[in-house]
């Protein structure tokens, strides 16, 4: 009985690692313990690295952006822009803007630094204005103070006639190295005497040579709710407000003399038959992303060749084309010019909570639920739910920080661990519940361990029941004992991948493996207007979440079932020919996904398999009567246990 009264451990999907392997190098299988151990400390401290780069980046990046809002205008505003920069990024301790060849003293200054951390910061200081003094940028080694790390960094104008330093305390590399330790079991999970826990006996190290690379893709897509027209007669206010209204718009763009429609009610080809009553030179599919393109006025058909030959969107966000490499290796590029989400499609992220106040994030949450204060917001207090978050959702082309997977599909938070990254299978269990409840269509589980408990699986059968596409990360001990969730019939289980292609070196595998995803090194959004990288299953799994999300953006009408079907026959076959225990089906290919998926919508039977684990979508149960058994089972169990 035991075995059902084990609680969840948090987040255990981090843990992967990108080591180049060739023939001449020992499999992964013949390493020792002592050896396992080993590269899970460099891939934390590759980790951190990253993260360190990342916080560089951003601060640099936000120091350039205030100083050229504030250059031209007088101190009071100068003033107060520096106050809104520290706080917003309260980790930028002390904030100085100079003009040239200005004292620092002299210079206007908001923040203040300790005795013993200012006198390690001067001198750097003093180097950081010689520099942007002369035009140049500048950035110190970190230095400690007070058992913290620093770093000072400048950067001047563009007119070179003032400079912006900065003093930073990077505590976020304590608090990604803390998480690693515990989640990559570098150490062992403290239970606090809370939670009881079975461990993992890996004697043994996995991995498989990749012999199927993924062959790119090239082929031109359109928008489905989308249409592009060219007016013989430039429209008028009212016939503009009449089409808006005929064709349910959610909007329009101009650019030069075209207009780009999109509407809520109606796909393309019924847009374009619409604008035949219109005097118009033409009306066609939106082939290309036209934020930054200039579309060809001429003819249709150039505008397909061009779409041809430029099907893939490149997003501005500020740290996507230097640290995000996962999403170019799956084909999100190119998939978001067949679909970029859906505002109408909720994903739940059932982990530690979100940091309501990102502005990566902000406006793509609605309301959550925190199971483990009734009363709080569900805040995350441990970092972890805000990066699953930032995989998914985080605010895409608005030229800040990363990009998330999908453009427009909204995030719930519903938080079910606490602050220590653990939470009770009671919890997570009602955390599915909720997000069910309160409109969830598809469910990320960055979380596990590995007992099978029953009232836990009730919980995921309610919500496949109900047509929820459940996600779940495998973990990262590299054992093919089966975890939980993940490994229950119902749950969609994925497996890590580096930037090889190769199974990530601690991703867990099995036959229950559905399939892969981008694991190691992935670069998101963290509280407190931070980015970290961090590596594991965990961050695997956010990305197929992203992918189902997509999937019922482009048809709602598809079942769970179905989604997961796509998913699985669309993946990039990478490993052991066809299935195996590794990546599953695959490297998921969110191009090849998106295509079935519409191609379901349009009759077509792509995806129409029979579910693998030989079930399928079953009649939706009578909701009062099964959430009430269930609720009253869970909280017997948990007034027995708890």
């Amino acid at each position: 009985m035991w075995k059902y009264a084990l609680s969840l451990i948090a987040v255990f999907a981090l843990g992967v690692l990108l080591f180049p392997r060739n023939e001449a190098e020992p499999r992964i299988e013949s390493l020792s313990p002592a050896a396992e151990l080993q590269m899970k400390r460099t891939t934390m401290a590759q980790d951190i690295s990253l993260t360190n780069d990342l916080c560089r980046t951003q601060c640099s990046l936000e120091l350039h952006r205030v100083l050229q809002q504030t250059d031209p205008l007088p101190q009071e505003s100068k003033l107060k822009g520096l106050r809104k920069l520290q706080e917003e990024h309260p980790h930028m301790e002390q904030l100085i803007w100079a003009a040239r060849g200005q004292s620092i003293q002299d210079g206007l200054t908001v923040g203040s630094l300790n005795e013993s951390t200012l006198s390690l910061a001067k001198p750097e200081l003093q180097k950081a204005k010689d520099k942007t003094d002369k035009g140049e940028s500048y950035q110190s080694e970190p230095f400690q103070s007070n058992g913290s790390t620093y770093f000072v960094l400048g950067v001047p104008s563009t007119s070179g006639k003032a400079s912006l330093l900065g003093v930073v305390k990077q505590e976020i590399l304590k608090q990604v190295e803390d998480h690693q330790l515990k989640n990559l079991r570098i150490v062992t999970y403290p239970s606090d005497n809370r939670y009881k826990i079975e461990s993992v006996d890996s004697n043994t190290l996995q991995d498989v040579k990749v012999d199927h690379p993924e062959q790119n893709e090239g082929t031109s897509h359109y928008h489905v709710d989308q249409v592009v027209v060219r007016f013989k007669t430039e429209p008028t206010k009212a016939d503009l407000a009449k089409i808006q209204a005929d064709i349910g718009a959610t909007g329009y763009r101009k650019v030069g003399y075209t207009y780009v429609f999109e509407s809520k009610k109606m796909e393309a080809k019924q847009l374009m038959n619409y604008f035949k009553s219109w005097n118009v030179e033409y009306a066609e599919p939106h082939f290309l992303y036209m934020t930054n393109t200039a579309y060809n006025q001429d003819t249709g058909a150039a505008a397909k060749q061009a779409s041809d030959s430029q099907a893939t969107i490149t997003p501005n966000d500020s740290l996507y084309q230097r640290y995000q490499w996962n999403l170019p290796i799956i084909d999100t590029e190119q998939g978001w010019t067949i679909n970029k989400g859906s505002d109408q499609i909720t994903v739940g992220i059932v982990d530690t909570g979100v940091d309501l106040n990102h502005p990566d994030l902000k406006d793509q949450l609605v309301s959550g639920y925190n199971v483990v204060n009734e009363n709080a917001q569900p805040l995350d207090d441990v970092g972890h739910g805000t990066h699953v978050a930032g995989v998914v959702g985080a605010l895409v082309n608005n030229n800040l920080g990363v990009a998330g997977m999908s453009w427009y599909n909204r995030i719930m938070p519903v938080k079910v661990l606490d602050e220590t990254g653990a939470g009770s299978t009671y919890s997570v269990a009602q955390g599915i519940i909720w997000a069910t409840d309160n409109g969830a269509k598809v469910i990320n589980l960055s979380l596990g361990n590995y007992a099978e408990a029953n009232f836990l699986h009730d919980a995921i059968k309610y919500a496949y029941d109900h047509d929820v596409v459940i996600i779940a990360a495998s973990g990262n001990d590299n054992t093919e004992q089966p975890g939980y969730p993940a490994a229950y019939p119902e749950v969609f289980a994925v497996a890590a991948t580096d930037a090889n292609k190769s199974k990530a070196s601690f991703s867990n595998y099995g036959d229950y493996i559905d399939a892969a995803a981008p694991g190691v090194n992935i670069a998101s959004t963290y509280p407190h207007n931070q980015y970290a990288a961090l590596s594991g299953t965990s961050m695997a799994s956010p990305h197929v979440t992203a992918l189902a999300a997509l999937i019922r953006s482009v048809n709602p009408q598809l079942k769970n079932t179905e989604v997961m079907d796509i998913m699985r026959n669309t993946a990039q076959d990478i490993g052991p020919k066809g299935k195996d225990k590794y990546f599953g089906y695959g490297l998921i290919d969110v191009v090849a996904a998106l295509k079935s998926a519409e191609a379901s919508k349009n009759g077509s039977n792509a995806a129409a398999t029979e579910k693998n684990t030989g079930s399928s979508a079953q009649t939706v149960p009578n909701t009062n009567s099964y959430f009430q058994r269930l609720l009253d089972r869970l909280q017997g169990l948990h007034s027995k246990w708890f």
